[in-house]
This record gives structure tokens, C-alpha cells and sequence, in this order.
């Protein structure tokens, strides 16, 4: 597994790979932020953070609402969907992509899929140099869906563009 954060590759078994890299990336985070990041809050402070949550929880609960009425969908399955589109290439996306985009484990980043499988949103494939590989594409049906869905969610996320920069834009003073 490649660790970005540290420019080399994450060592250890598979299991600690992500866990090791996660952890990296927190102490390099850490590290660059101490400079800048206050020993303790005002009250202001929890203003601007609590002012960000709420932009986004706003955001959240209109994409949850709109995934599950409009194609029973959870929130982790519209994800996977935008996952496998905006990653793909020509040979489709592997699950370990899939399950750093959704920022889960490998085997919690399955459940979604199977479930997209299941409703022919999406399809696996093992990959002729290494049977171990799979990786997922979307299907003709799962890509019109998507379709739907992102256009519903690109226009909510304009309308509340402005809001969302605001409570960005308070972390700076």
C-alpha cells in the first residue's frame, strides 16, 4: 500500500499497512499543524467549528434523503458509486481504492458493493495477472443512476457553496 503522507511504501503486514499509514499521515498532520493550531479554544472557536459541522450535516442529510428515496440507496453505496466513476479507469477500480475513497477498511468496503452487484449497478472482476485483484466498474444501469444522483447532489452542494465557504473562511481570522 502507498502511504502519500509518507512518500514511501506502508510496511507491515497487510492488516497494519492502512492503520500505519492513517497513523503517519495523523503525526505528519500533527507536526505541520502544531505551528499553527492554538493551545486552547475560545468560545469563538467552537462557533466556527460547530457553524462548519452544521453546513455540512445540512449537505448530508439532503444527499442521505435524496439517495434513499430516489434509488434506495444508502450513503456509502452512492459513495462507492462516485468512487468507481471519478477513479475508474480502463480496467475498472479495485476495492482497495474504493475503501480509501470511502475511508473504511478493505472488508467494510464489500457490503456496499455486494449490494451494488446485487442490483446491477455494478460489476467485479478478478484480474488476469494477479487473482487476488479485483476490481468493480460500473454498469450501463449504475452509471445512468449515478448520473441522476450526482446532478440532484452537484446542484445542492452550488446552492450551499456559499454557506459552506462562510463557515470555511471563519477558520481564517
Amino acid at each position: 500500500m502507498y502511504c502519500p503522507t509518507l512518500l514511501e511504501q506502508a510496511s507491515g503486514p497487510p492488516t497494519d499497512r492502512k492503520k500505519n499509514c492513517i497513523s503517519a499521515r495523523w503525526v505528519d498532520y500533527q507536526a505541520k499543524s502544531s505551528r499553527t493550531v492554538k493551545k486552547a479554544l475560545q468560545a469563538k472557536d467552537y462557533d466556527v467549528l460547530s457553524a462548519f459541522r452544521y453546513a455540512m450535516r445540512k449537505f448530508l442529510r439532503v444527499s442521505k434523503e435524496v439517495v434513499a428515496a430516489r434509488a434506495k440507496l444508502t450513503p456509502e453505496q452512492y459513495e462507492a458509486l462516485l468512487a468507481i466513476k471519478s477513479s475508474s479507469g480502463a480496467n475498472g477500480v479495485t476495492v482497495g481504492e474504493i475503501s480509501e475513497r470511502l475511508q473504511v477498511r478493505h472488508h467494510t468496503a464489500v457490503s456496499p458493493l455486494d449490494r451494488l452487484e446485487a442490483r446491477k449497478f455494478a460489476v467485479r472482476k478478478r484480474t488476469n495477472s494477479d487473482k487476488r485483484m479485483v476490481n468493480v466498474k460500473l454498469t450501463k444501469t449504475g452509471a445512468t443512476l449515478l448520473s441522476r444522483l450526482a446532478l440532484i447532489h452537484y446542484g445542492e452542494i452550488r446552492r450551499r457553496t456559499p454557506e459552506i465557504m462562510s463557515a470555511l473562511r471563519r477558520f481564517q481570522k
